[in-house]
């Protein structure tokens, strides 16, 4: 029997059910969901069926009022695949609202279907699954998260324990299925995920002709992880007009497999740059996608750094998203001068993080993190992480801590 790895996202569930009629977990395909559903044992007091059951689907089609009349509060796995249910759904927590009602989950985001016509505004709240963080793999997720705690208090109260990222972890990515070891090839999970995603989640979502320029748009994609989104420059490359490379890359946010992050502004310059960055949300998918095989020279290859940063951003953001959701996660840059790979705001104030793939850094690597915390007075810390086992504090503002133990 596969061993289960407890999710952080845990207890956000359940206080969402315990508040609202209708919980919705969402994310990308593989990343656990089902699992998530059926083997958390907080979970387990409800009804679960799946409409990747093509009876349970066609029952819920044919009568969706009577589908969801259960004694038990119920679990819909799969649950964009039939969208008469929305509006089920939604009369009968109209009729009587009770907590907990529903808990559906999806690879699609059920906000941009255009399918799927009933609204479950006010009736409803979404949580993301990422791919299996760092604190999962190493079971830690009854810890307090470390970028939050230091957050609030700039203190370092443990890295006695400091794993250092490996650069196998980056190109494995955080795919349960990888990352676990549970197949022998990656490579060849990887291809088959590319597959059943082009050719059954991007069609289920919209009608798209041309599978061959969608993959090279994807692929593209992959390339510029980690750096500014410029659709005109990816559609041009991808011989794709304009309006049908932002519906693409739409389809890729929809399933989640892309995600943009937003410039942080605010601090006052002309200079500041304002277009997101886009990542993919698997650092090994977009290993695989970049045509970078698993080997212990991948850390020399050119797109080792942003490969790096695709691993920490997921992590971060898989963190924020199931421990501190009040969090978002920026970037800054001022044109031309200086940048910060992340920024963590919460309420009025923030942390800036600026990364080194490798254990060495020297004084020119500040630079960003200087110039960041010059400009923001609300800024509480800049942060190096490098990717030694060292933690030490620089300046009354700044710090070098190990990127290991930030994302623990």
């Amino acid at each position: 029997m596969t061993k289960y790895y407890p999710r952080d996202i845990t207890a956000a569930v359940c206080i969402a059910l315990e508040n609202m009629p209708v919980v919705v977990v969402t994310g990308m395909r593989q990343t656990g969901k089902t699992t998530f559903l059926c083997s958390q044992p907080e979970m387990g007091n409800r009804t679960y069926v799946s409409f990747d059951d093509f009876a349970q689907l066609e029952a819920a089609k044919s009568d969706p009022e009577g589908f969801i009349s259960r004694e038990k509060p119920l679990t819909i796995d799969e649950a964009h695949k039939c969208p008469e249910i929305f509006g089920a759904i939604k009369r009968a927590v109209d009729k009587k609202r009770i907590p907990g009602q529903f808990l559906l989950s999806g690879s699609a985001n059920f906000s941009v279907l255009k399918s799927i016509t009933e609204s479950l505004a006010g009736r409803s709240i979404y949580l993301a699954l990422h791919p299996l963080n760092r604190r999962e793999v190493h079971q830690q997720t009854t810890r307090e998260p470390f970028v939050k705690t230091f957050f609030q208090k700039q203190e370092i109260g443990r890295n006695s324990s400091v794993r250092s990222i490996l650069p196998e972890e980056v190109a494995r990515g955080s795919m349960p299925t990888v990352c676990l070891r549970q197949i022998k090839d990656p490579m060849i999970w990887f291809r088959g995920y590319e597959q059943t995603y082009l050719e059954r989640d991007v069609r289920e979502l919209s009608q798209v002709g041309n599978l061959t320029a969608l993959r090279t748009l994807l692929r593209l994609t992959s390339l510029r992880t980690g750096q500014l989104l410029s659709p005109s420059q990816v559609g041009r490359d991808a011989k794709l007009n304009a309006t049908t490379t932002s519906r693409y890359l739409s389809l890729f946010e929809a399933s989640f497999l892309v995600t943009r992050i937003q410039p942080y502004l605010g601090n006052k310059s002309s200079r500041l740059i304002k277009s997101p960055k886009m990542y993919l949300s698997d650092s090994g998918l977009a290993s695989y996608m970049t045509g970078l095989e698993l080997s212990s020279s991948i850390r020399n290859d050119p797109l080792y750094g942003a490969l790096f940063e695709t691993y920490v951003a997921q992590n971060l953001l898989s963190i924020l998203s199931a421990k501190w959701q009040e969090a978002s996660l920026h970037y800054w840059a001022m044109q031309g001068r200086h940048e910060v790979d992340f920024v963590i705001e919460s309420g009025r104030n923030c942390i800036a993080l600026e990364l080194k793939s490798s254990a060495r850094w020297q004084e020119k690597d500040l630079s960003g993190l200087k110039a960041f915390l010059a400009a923001t007075a609300h800024c509480k810390a800049g942060v190096l992480c490098h990717n030694g086992k060292d933690a030490v504090r620089l300046a009354p503002k700044l710090w070098a801590l190990p990127a290991g133990l930030i994302l623990s």
